[in-house]
């Protein structure tokens, strides 16, 4: 998306050097608001049911329709990261979760999202999926469709979390429920 005009005054907006080292940014000609692009938080949360298997859930949006993910979604401008994770996680699974720990935090050159990626065991609910969704199932570490998953940090993060990577983890709010 190329943005031209300055959401402060509509001055033209045009790319500058503010300081040695740094990529040019969006500045205002008229009032010299700058305009920083930052990334996008998305969360994701890797579920362990009682028995032991994994929810994925198969994607009805782009990018990645067809394919494999685990629950997740971007944060809201406000939200509690773990708060947002719990959310997603009952929007596209239907399950109540409990976090477990963190897994690891997902960032690559040239894009946009920042992905954390959380461990959590269900706790209640019942297997389901939203709009978002084609589908939700259970599966064993072994039965994981690596060449269906959507992203490189799909894979990544279910390669940590199956190798036992997991970083301590303390939050105050690791648990919500949302009645359906």
């Amino acid at each position: 998306m190329v943005y031209r005009f300055c959401p402060s005054c509509g001055g033209s907006l045009e790319p500058r050097t503010i300081k040695s080292g740094d990529p040019d940014r969006l500045v205002c000609m008229a009032c010299e608001f700058v305009f920083y692009l930052d990334p996008k938080v998305a969360v994701g949360t890797i579920i362990r049911a009682d028995d032991g298997r994994l929810v994925l859930v198969r994607r009805a949006i782009e990018p990645g329709y067809g394919k494999w993910v685990f629950p997740g979604g971007y944060v809201d401008r406000g939200e509690e990261i773990c708060g947002a994770a719990i959310r997603e996680a009952k929007e596209e699974s239907g399950l109540d979760v409990q976090i477990e720990g963190l897994v690891n935090i997902y960032s690559y050159e040239g894009r946009v999202p920042i992905v954390i990626v959380y461990a959590a065991t269900a706790t209640g609910g019942e297997l389901c999926f939203d709009e978002e969704c084609l589908e939700a199932a259970l599966f064993h570490a072994s039965e994981i469709p690596w060449d269906e998953l959507a992203f490189r940090s799909t894979h990544e993060a279910l390669r940590d979390y199956l190798s036992g990577m997991l970083h301590p983890f303390s939050a105050r709010a690791t648990t919500l429920r949302q009645d359906r």
